[in-house]
């Protein structure tokens, strides 16, 4: 089972090394491309395929992904909201929600990402901020932590304001963080949340295998936006698309792509580590094919050994080509 709980840190120190090591598709298309694209591994952050994937576009309620993540880190599911006025009537995408009704944290969470309610968005960012400017500062912060340095985020829900801006290798980033969190994983891979009898509106769900999440949204200014989870093979995928008509089709055809072009190897295994010695934990990598010959590993080991379990014995790094992609401490993994 691979693991895809990385601390926040190593997360944002992956980017770098995985943008040089991407490799975008160069395939004929089918369907009618988004004006932006990206799909990237969830776990080692490596780029599969890019188009226009730094371009700052609006993204509409995809935006929620990262209204998501930010209250389930910092809030109580179970704690008790009373809808306040302002939430109340929010145009667009909405549940109904009333002032004065009491919803609990969890409950808006699945009204947000299921329903897309713009009105669960903005009773969310009362709730954990006091108001919408404050809300948007916190998703700037968060954003920029992980590396999404292309992006301004103005409101919790995405609709239409110029200032309002991300890019799809962004998304892709803010959304691989996000499906870290098992909650958040559970709430988007939902397809009918029967305490409120809210179905989804993500089409993947039930129409691609594999997909596990994650968001939908339309605006006039945004067009048709999709980011979408899937998994296959112990691949975790996340697919970006931006003012894409043909959205479901397009991502269903890059997804099948690089799951076609792409597979996990775990590259720790490619090097002849000394017995009793070890990494803390294995590393795993998309590669094509024709990259397993590319890779190589350096290994410098101490002399003598230590003995104590815990103890550093070395380092190992692991290279694509002229690419570093890895480093880490080896240690003694038991008492010598």
């Amino acid at each position: 089972m691979r693991k895809l709980f990385l601390p926040a840190i190593l997360f944002v120190l992956l980017i770098a090394v995985c943008i040089r090591t991407s490799a975008p598709s160069k395939s004929a298309f089918a369907f009618q491309t988004g004006q932006a694209e990206c799909v990237v591994d969830a776990s080692s952050l490596r780029i599969l395929h890019e188009k226009n994937a730094e371009t700052p576009l609006p993204n509409a309620s995809t935006t929620k992904i990262l209204t998501a993540i930010i209250i389930l880190e910092d809030c109580d599911l179970d704690e008790r909201i009373c809808i306040p006025n302002e939430a109340a009537g929010t145009e667009g995408s909405s549940i109904y929600l009333h002032a004065g009704d009491i919803y609990t944290v969890e409950e808006l969470l699945y009204g947000l990402m299921l329903r897309s309610g713009n009105d669960a968005a903005v009773t969310l960012a009362l709730h954990h901020s006091g108001s919408i400017d404050a809300f948007a500062c916190k998703m700037n912060e968060k954003a920029a932590m992980l590396g999404a340095t292309g992006s301004h985020f103005v409101n919790p829900h995405g609709l239409p304001d110029k200032r309002h801006r991300t890019t799809a290798r962004d998304l892709a980033l803010i959304a691989a963080y996000a499906m870290q969190n098992e909650t958040f994983r559970t709430i988007v891979s939902t397809k009918y949340y029967a305490p409120r009898h809210w179905y989804n509106k993500n089409k993947m769900l039930a129409s691609y295998e594999g997909a596990n999440g994650i968001k939908t949204g339309f605006t006039t200014d945004a067009g048709r936006c999709l980011v979408t989870g899937a998994e296959r093979e112990g691949m975790q995928l996340v697919c970006v698309v931006l003012n894409c008509p043909q959205m479901y089709e397009r991502t269903a055809e890059l997804l099948d792509q690089s799951f076609a072009e792409y597979s996990v190897a775990r590259l720790t295994d490619f090097a002849l580590i000394p017995q009793g010695v070890g990494a803390c934990t294995a590393f795993e990598f998309p590669l094509r094919k024709e990259e397993m010959a590319l890779v190589r590993t350096e290994l410098s080991i101490a002399e003598p050994l230590p003995k104590k379990k815990g103890a550093i014995a070395g380092y190992i790094k692991i290279f694509l080509t002229n690419d570093l992609i890895f480093s880490q401490n080896l240690y003694i993994m038991e008492e010598q």
